[in-house]
């Protein structure tokens, strides 16, 4: 118990450490039209180079960084390095940034955001919010309001790791997102889930009679890119198309005008 406690707080120190050190980076993964396989947008992963530890996985920082209130300034980075990384990017290929329900909450987060797109010089139009059903579990109230002003800004507002949650038809009649991304765990198993299958399609028909967009998270395969199409999968999101990668390879990628044109 005392191995783990220190072995937290030196995690900590080491992760104040790097916020205030510029340790961090962010990734691309690129996001994918179906039927052209053009790039639409890339979304921002976050990368922390610990200088002894390596590649730190953000499943083993990102919950810390919520929990002691340093996802605020850190989300806040992210944000406007994404904003700034994508203004010379043409005009139809968006950035998706996460939002985690700590910084969602923040005071500051419109302010931020408006913030982030003037010195930047991004177009509204062309950045986009993920947010997860838990950001709406408490004070839907005032999340909602938040989230109507950010999209009155212009600003895309995407629902992600859709169907794990408990209450994602019910948000769906309350706000009008601009995309659904399902989540990676049904695509995963549409070749061996009959269930899997009438969920994601489910999900698409559900999403083009409201005319929300419709993402496949986790697409690496042949066969599971064929049944998202068959299906009506408007984006595509996975390893199939493209790993994240570093913010130097991008400009490359959207010469090429399509990840498969990589492989």
């Amino acid at each position: 118990m005392d191995a783990g406690i220190q072995k937290r707080r030196k995690l900590d120190a080491d992760l104040r450490q790097a916020i205030a050190g510029g340790q961090f980076e962010i990734y691309y993964q690129p996001q994918v039209n179906a039927g052209t396989e053009e790039v639409v947008g890339f979304e921002a992963l976050l990368r922390w180079h610990h200088p002894e530890r390596g590649l730190v996985s953000p499943d083993e920082f990102i919950p810390l960084a919520e929990e002691t209130g340093l996802i605020v300034p850190l989300g806040e980075w992210v944000l406007r390095q994404a904003c700034k990384d994508a203004a010379n990017w043409p005009g139809h290929v968006r950035v998706a940034v996460n939002l985690s329900p700590v910084q969602f909450r923040s005071p500051s987060l419109t302010h931020t955001v408006i913030s982030a797109l003037a010195d930047s010089g991004l177009s509204a139009f062309q950045l986009e919010l993920e947010i997860t059903e838990s950001v709406l579990l408490t004070d839907s109230e005032t999340a909602l309001a938040t989230l109507h002003h950010i999209k009155g800004l212009g600003v895309r507002i995407a629902m992600d790791d859709f169907g794990t949650g408990y209450s994602s038809l019910s948000y769906l009649r309350l706000f009008p997102f601009d995309k659904i991304k399902i989540d990676q765990s049904f695509i995963r198993e549409l070749g061996d889930s009959k269930d899997c299958a009438a969920i994601v399609k489910a999900v698409v028909d559900l999403g083009s009679s409201l005319g929300i967009t419709t993402t496949a998270e986790g697409v690496e395969t042949t066969n599971q890119l064929d049944q998202v199409r068959e299906h009506g999968c408007t984006e595509i999101q996975g390893y199939f198309f493209g790993k994240p990668l570093p913010f130097s390879h991008v400009e490359k990628l959207l010469r090429k005008g399509s990840p498969s044109q990589s492989r």
